[in-house]
């Protein structure tokens, strides 16, 4: 059932692509758009990587990225995956041993570097291993660490030389019977990331991981990931997703969800539609949203959530989200339930009466989605045809 006719201007076309499994992820083809970070701890230290690996699985990470930078990294990675909730990548950078060995070791994905992993030979090696027990290979072109050859060719990293490093890796591949990669090129400059990423998508149908590398801290690194990952996925390029900040990898999650939520491709938790506040305000709307955000973090299920100060904007967004508080006047606003006026109640109870709503809401959609079965709407996943008669759709599915 499609509503691409209700909203055209709406729709994202996804570039075509090959779908390959990341352990038990798809990525490609008509599968969902994968959230990924990368630990940050000592591999070595497996309990600290298994602590970081399930917080980041906690918040939404669909695959997770973990650093094999020697052989007891690589040794390290077989306890990890044992207690991994979601698949590992293993990122193998100057020794293809460590490749073969993280292979060895349950790896869901090996991400080689092509300008550091070494001649054609190992490369072979390193296929062969992934082959061997059952591995992707995900292919990381970065500007920063573009092969000699190229460098000398084109004088500087450019998109060109990007793509090209690429699809050479990807000859190799192929020669050697193996089709089960993605690719990625990624640049800190997002121009020159942007630019490479059109360039590959257009040269191949493998999946591509999208990426802006070494974006920055978690306000400028969240602008320049936004501007960078949002534009491609705008355009239909990326299968994947991994935002790279200065920061906990939890934070990266996050971003990497709310880029996708902006651009109605997948949808997880509280989307909060929140004013940025003025002299009409009828309560404190950031201390507000900031406790809200907070307190409802704990859902996992889409829904919608508007918080607006005064009644200027606030009844109309309210009409449009699943549940809604308008301020008003003389200690109280007005609360809004599924798209419609409900009752009023007053800003000291407020915070608590949107969090036992917000709960309530998801409860009913998660409990309609096992009796109804699911169906698929503009790409997401929603409750079946029965819930959509009866309203228990959340209101951003309806509006398609």
């Amino acid at each position: 059932m499609s509503l691409d006719h209700v909203r055209p201007w709406r729709n994202i076309y996804r570039r075509k692509s090959r779908q390959i499994m990341v352990g038990s992820v798809p990525v490609g083809g008509d599968a969902p758009i994968s959230v990924q970070t990368m630990t940050n701890t000592l591999t070595t230290d497996v309990a600290a990587t298994v602590a970081q690996v399930q917080a980041v699985a906690e918040a939404g990470a669909d695959i997770v990225r973990v650093s094999v930078p020697d052989e007891a990294s690589a040794k390290a990675i077989k306890e990890i995956v044992t207690e991994s909730p979601v698949p590992l990548v293993a990122d193998i950078h100057f020794h293809y041993k460590r490749g073969i060995e993280a292979a060895k070791g349950g790896a869901a994905c090996l991400r080689i570097n092509p300008g550091n992993i070494g001649d054609e030979t190992r490369v072979k090696e390193v296929i062969r291993a992934a082959r061997d027990h059952g591995c992707c290979i995900r292919i990381g072109v970065n500007a920063g660490s573009l092969e000699k050859h190229l460098l000398e060719k084109y004088g500087e990293p450019c998109p060109d030389a990007m793509v090209e490093s690429g699809l050479e890796h990807i000859r190799i591949l192929q020669d050697n019977d193996f089709h089960d990669f993605k690719i990625s090129v990624k640049a800190s400059d997002v121009f020159l990331a942007a630019a490479a990423y059109q360039g590959i998508a257009e040269a191949t149908d493998a999946p591509i991981h999208l990426g802006i590398t070494e974006a920055g801290g978690l306000v400028s690194g969240t602008i320049k990931s936004a501007v960078g990952i949002g534009n491609l996925l705008w355009m239909g390029i990326g299968d994947t997703i991994r935002v790279s900040l200065s920061a906990d990898p939890v934070e990266e999650v996050k971003v990497g969800y709310q880029i996708l939520k902006s651009l109605g491709l997948r949808h997880r938790g509280v989307n909060v539609i929140s004013c940025p506040s003025c002299a009409r305000q009828g309560f404190d709307v950031i201390r507000t949203v900031e406790i809200l955000e907070k307190r409802l973090e704990h859902i996992k299920t889409p829904m919608s959530l508007s918080i607006i100060g005064c009644v200027v904007n606030g009844p109309g967004e309210a009409l449009m989200t699943d549940i809604g508080f308008t301020g008003g006047g003389a200690g109280s606003g007005m609360v809004y339930l599924a798209g419609r006026q409900s009752h009023k109640m007053s800003n000291d109870q407020m915070i608590d009466h949107i969090v036992e709503q917000v709960e309530k809401r998801a409860a009913g959609i998660e409990a309609a989605k096992e009796t109804a079965g699911q169906i698929t709407i503009g790409g997401c996943w929603t409750v079946g045809l029965v819930c959509l008669l009866s309203r228990s759709l959340p209101l951003y599915q309806r509006r398609g």
